[in-house]
């Protein structure tokens, strides 16, 4: 039998059906929000995967064509390679629920969220990541839930959750954020809802309007949180048992007199490298010298010393007030940047900061270079794309290059979204823009770097941006009363740490930010301290990167497209194009251009020539000329009749020469003065309001002598 639980979210109905589907799963809910349905289920091994000391997790999020009632595209007709929405929804699931498994589990464990019907009104995402936490809760599996996700917009000044599509186009800011059921609550309260995780985009609001987001969202969240207590307590089952690894403190013993002096001798090396260099000789020589030929022994070794890693790193900062590289908390690593480093690029720049370092560059197209996203709510026409990489060499790897990963995928997604609000409109700047960021050497906060190095690149390349974008990643570590906020981390600060913010904006405020968090009790005041911290660094970045670059340069690099829109009349474009694109080929031919025709008569032409673009765009403008009463042409005789001829003047504008207007003299026949095919000068004498055109050759002929 199944159950059935609703409750209002937001203005709408929610509702968690279980029993109902996937019987053999641990755990399955059917979650509708409004006509948005979603299928999450949760399946979990269970024996422990060997020689592993971490949750080996899976979170795919699947959206299915037919749940807005379409048919795949291509050859095989069915769902193919995930696209990036169904990317990015995964991944937010996955940090979001990752940090509340218990720290020893270690059974393979695997989430399918499939999106089984969309209503293009109620967030798909929004119901994907409760029926994550559902599937969870009442199965069997460990997890330290429930939580919710809400999205919050601002319109109008007010904030909303769950807006519609629609209506958040409006929105100045879109901020994706999932709270967690936390006992006992505060202020009498039975619970309190505590952030774990969030990311979103924003036109340059005020640090204040985010944690006013932040806490309105928490609030909204409390009615889901409701119901899934409500769902576990009728259908949940007793959670497995998880057994607890028991410290052998001998063997910890043993292990720190070995290793800690070489450890701490490493975590006194600034340089990424000759510091990985030193730890690996330590922990080599550990396990070697311990754990000898046992595999079990070795990898118990190797746990225990990155352990003592991260106490070492957590010591220094909180009580030692003391970073790897000697910085203070709020320090920010040594920036430094260039631009047009690549000659034949449309736009480039190379941004250091501290061991990370980006290398951009600008690629400007035109319409046709945009990217298409076939999405099940619709399709998108991408005219701005960022694209990251992160190769191998970069951290002194060496693997085989694959295509781009989750993880690219999402730190493209978050620049691009930083760089969006400051991006000129298409009127003001009718280019596709591509930005790829190759990261050239790692440490800590390169996706950072490549919003840095994208609004360089942007600038370099004559893109009118309206303001520079800087980003900072801040980082956390709490324990009991000690709390330090870091700016600008380090990757072994991020290991170790409790929290990654990443904050991009500009002077004015913020415009994306994506927050992971791996402790509880994360506070209001904690929460404030690091956005302020975070102005503050990305007010001093925006100031270096001022130094390299004030302003967009003046005019677009030589090699990129001159793009050129001329706009005609709706019932003028099969007219440009001709018949099977006969005059678009013939443009093309003659001039070299790149040219579009959109159906609302904006025609755009491209070309780094300048001379074969006025070419083009004269041969537009006489194909779609219209007749101008009093102007003379040379027409051609298409057909006589025994009143007169007509005369094309203009691609398939024609107009009547009457037989009176064909010479001076009075004429019998009008084929005594004209045959069909012949070349003739006309006077436009009238065009009236039906737009039929009177002609003259007489006075044509006049106005010759």
């Amino acid at each position: 039998m199944n159950n059935t639980f609703s409750m209002d979210f937001a203005g709408r109905n929610f509702t968690i059906k279980t029993n109902y589907v996937a019987a053999q799963a641990d755990g399955s809910v059917l979650v509708s929000y409004g006509d948005t349905v979603v299928l999450v289920t949760a399946v979990s091994s269970r024996i422990a995967r060997e020689g592993v000391d971490f949750l080996p997790l899976t979170v795919d999020y699947q959206e299915m064509t037919f749940a807005a009632g379409k048919i795949p595209g291509g050859f095989f007709k069915r769902e193919g390679r995930p696209n990036e929405h169904e990317i990015l929804t995964s991944r937010i699931i996955d940090r979001a629920i990752r940090p509340l498994f218990p720290k020893d589990y270690h059974c393979e464990t695997q989430l399918v969220a499939t999106l089984l019907s969309v209503d293009k009104e109620n967030d798909a995402d929004v119901a994907a990541m409760v029926g994550a936490s559902a599937a969870l809760g009442i199965s069997d599996i460990p997890f330290k839930g429930p939580i919710a996700g809400v999205r919050v917009g601002r319109i109008n000044g007010e904030l909303v959750a769950n807006a519609s599509a629609q209506q958040m186009l409006e929105s100045e800011m879109s901020l994706f954020l999932v709270g967690r059921k936390a006992v006992p609550g505060s202020a009498g309260r039975p619970y309190d809802v505590e952030l774990v995780m969030m990311e979103g985009e924003a036109k340059e609001v005020t640090e204040d309007v985010i944690i006013e987001a932040i806490k309105f969202g928490l609030e909204a969240v409390r009615p889901i949180i409701d119901l899934q207590d409500q769902v576990s307590e009728v259908v949940g089952k007793a959670k497995r048992a998880v057994q607890e690894e028991t410290p052998d403190e001998a063997l910890i013993a043993k292990v720190s007199e070995a290793a800690l002096p070489g450890l701490r001798e490493g975590y006194d090396m600034p340089r990424k490298l000759e510091r990985q260099g030193k730890l690996g000789e330590v922990r080599e020589a550990a396990v070697k010298s311990i754990g000898g030929d046992d595999p079990i022994l070795c990898k118990k070794v190797a746990a225990i010393i990155e352990q003592l890693e991260s106490r070492i790193l957590r010591d220094m900062i909180l009580n030692d007030k003391k970073r790897i590289d000697g910085r203070s908390s709020t320090d920010i690593r040594p920036i430094s940047s260039e631009v047009g480093i690549l000659p034949r690029t449309h736009g480039s720049a190379l941004f250091n900061r501290g061991e990370t370092q980006a290398l951009t560059a600008l690629t400007l197209g035109t319409s046709s270079d945009e990217q298409r996203m076939d999405y099940v709510g619709g399709e998108e026409l991408r005219s701005f794309m960022l694209h990251y990489n992160f190769p191998p060499y970069s951290v002194g790897e060496a693997r085989p290059l694959r295509s781009p990963g989750r993880r690219e995928i999402g730190h493209g997604a978050l620049a691009r979204k930083a760089l969006v609000p400051v991006l000129p409109t298409a009127e003001q700047f009718p280019y596709t823009i591509r930005i790829v960021s190759e990261i050239l050497s790692s440490n800590g906060s390169s996706s950072m770097a490549t919003v840095c190095g994208g609004i360089l690149c942007l600038m370099d390349g004559g893109v009118p941006v309206r303001d520079i974008v800087a980003g900072i990643a801040m980082g956390l570590l709490k324990e009991g009363d000690k709390v330090v906020i870091l700016s600008d981390i380090l990757g072994d600060e991020d290991h170790a740490g409790d929290m990654d913010f990443k904050v991009c904006g500009t002077e004015k405020g913020v415009t994306a930010m994506q927050m992971d968090i791996k402790i509880d009790g994360l506070t209001e005041d904690i929460l404030r301290q690091a956005l302020v911290q975070a102005r503050d660094g990305r007010l001093l970045i925006i100031g270096k990167l001022r130094e390299t670059l004030s302003a967009p340069r003046p005019d677009i690099s030589m090699y990129a497209p001159r793009i050129t829109t001329v706009k005609v009349k709706e019932d003028q474009v099969r007219t440009v194009i001709g018949s099977g694109g006969k005059n678009i080929r013939q443009i093309i031919s003659e001039t070299g251009v790149t040219i579009d025709v959109e159906d609302d008569g904006t025609v755009t032409i491209a070309s780094a020539d300048a001379e074969m673009a006025a070419r083009a765009v004269a041969m537009v403008k006489w194909l779609t000329e219209e007749a101008e009463v009093g102007k003379i042409y040379r027409g051609t005789v298409k057909k006589i009749v025994d009143f007169g001829a007509f005369v094309e003047i203009l691609p398939g504008t024609e107009g009547l020469l009457h037989i009176s207007q064909i010479a001076k003299e009075r004429i019998a026949k009008v084929t005594d003065v004209l045959q069909e095919g012949d070349e003739v000068m006309v006077k436009v004498l009238e065009v009236d309001k039906q737009g039929k055109i009177r002609l003259s050759r007489k006075e044509a002929l006049g106005a010759e002598v």
